[in-house]
């Protein structure tokens, strides 16, 4: 299972993550994105432990936890979806109708 952290500190490091969640639990990875338009991070991250009994008690005990200025989002990742995991959002890139009246 993967961890997802959302409304993450942009200050926030991989050495950050792994640290707070190490104490729940061995950490195998961590993704931080960044976006390649401006290089910045994108404000959440993945992480996958390897016990999913420790994932589940590091979810219930920091979603809504207050860390580094921000209440953090903290829940079971989403697998993605054919759509390229944008949650069913339109594409930014279709705006017009394609009817032709």
């Amino acid at each position: 299972m993967t961890i997802y952290i959302g409304n993450l500190s942009f200050q926030a490091s991989e050495d950050d993550i792994r640290d707070v969640f190490a104490e729940y639990g061995e950490v195998t990875r961590i993704s931080l994105p960044i976006d390649r338009e401006t290089g910045r991070k994108r404000g959440f991250a993945f992480v996958d432990m390897a016990d999913e009994t420790k994932e589940d008690q590091a979810i219930s005990e920091l979603d809504g936890a207050e860390w580094l200025g921000r209440e953090l989002r903290v829940n079971k990742a989403r697998p993605r979806t054919d759509n390229g995991g944008d949650g069913g959002r339109p594409n930014r890139n279709n705006r017009f109708s394609h009817n032709p009246l």
